[in-house]
């Protein structure tokens, strides 16, 4: 059997089928048909801009940002692809908010920034639930960093999410020494700080305690018939029984009390 004959006659076939599928002749005229696809276009930079038709707009119709119990019904696949619509969203509008700057023009609706970041943090919170239901349902934890209560080199407590380093606390003898031994929370300058950062927020409190005693006392004044128990709900640091029987509270008629 003459297996090049053979190869040949296929090559023949293949060469055919391929020209009919691919062409088609109008009037003698031989045309080249093209394949059909649906791949997105590719505007290069110019997907960092909004698009021409809303450059000289001053309001532009919107949407609200997605809310978690939408995407909590969506899946993974679903929210990693929306993760990235909305990454390029913003920095298109980030792009053109500094392109308005530069050119001294308004910058039409400034919220949708902010609707696109609390997507993505509501993007973020979700993908959050799931990791932690799906390590409490393998291992019995959440999978989050421990956080726990430490003071700061100010001598201020505040909340520290460990983490990994390459040499360990105890064996790091220059990092206790310094602040423990001859440290930040001990020193001098660090309880100055730290009595007069407490004297602040006393003072920050006692002028808060004021204002509301006052709105109280003028409340009571426009207002002798008002609801006592709605009063004291509104403002529980107050007392209200001394605002009562201060002069400021009392108006042009006699006190019921």
């Amino acid at each position: 059997m003459n297996f090049s004959l053979f190869r040949n006659v296929l090559k023949n076939v293949a060469a055919i089928t391929y020209k009919s599928n691919n062409t088609f002749n109008v009037r003698g005229v031989t045309q080249v048909t093209k394949n059909i696809h649906i791949t997105c276009k590719h505007y290069d930079l110019m997907e960092f801009f909004d698009e021409k038709k809303n450059w000289n707009e001053t309001n532009i119709r919107v949407g609200r940002a997605w809310k978690l119990d939408e995407l909590r019904i969506k899946s993974n696949t679903d929210l990693h692809k929306l993760w990235y619509v909305l990454l390029k969203e913003r920095n298109m509008l980030y792009t053109m908010e500094h392109e308005c700057n530069e050119k001294v023009r308004l910058f039409p609706n400034p919220e949708r920034i902010d609707k696109v970041q609390e997507s993505m943090d509501n993007i973020e919170t979700v993908i959050k639930e799931r990791n932690i239901a799906y390590y409490k349902l393998e291992t019995g934890e959440t999978g989050e960093r421990p956080v726990e209560d430490v003071v700061n080199l100010l001598g201020l407590s505040e909340k520290y999410q460990k983490q990994e380093y390459h040499l360990p606390k105890f064996m790091n003898s220059r990092w206790v020494r310094s602040y423990f031994e001859h440290g930040y929370i001990n020193s001098f300058a660090v309880k100055k700080f730290y009595r007069l950062y407490r004297e602040k927020l006393h003072n920050e409190e006692r002028k808060a305690r004021n204002r509301d005693f006052n709105h109280v006392q003028q409340l009571l004044k426009r207002f002798p018939d008002m609801d006592m128990e709605k009063l004291k709900a509104e403002y529980p640091n107050v007392d209200i029984e001394k605002a009562k029987r201060s002069k400021k509270a009392r108006g042009h008629f006699m006190p019921k009390y």
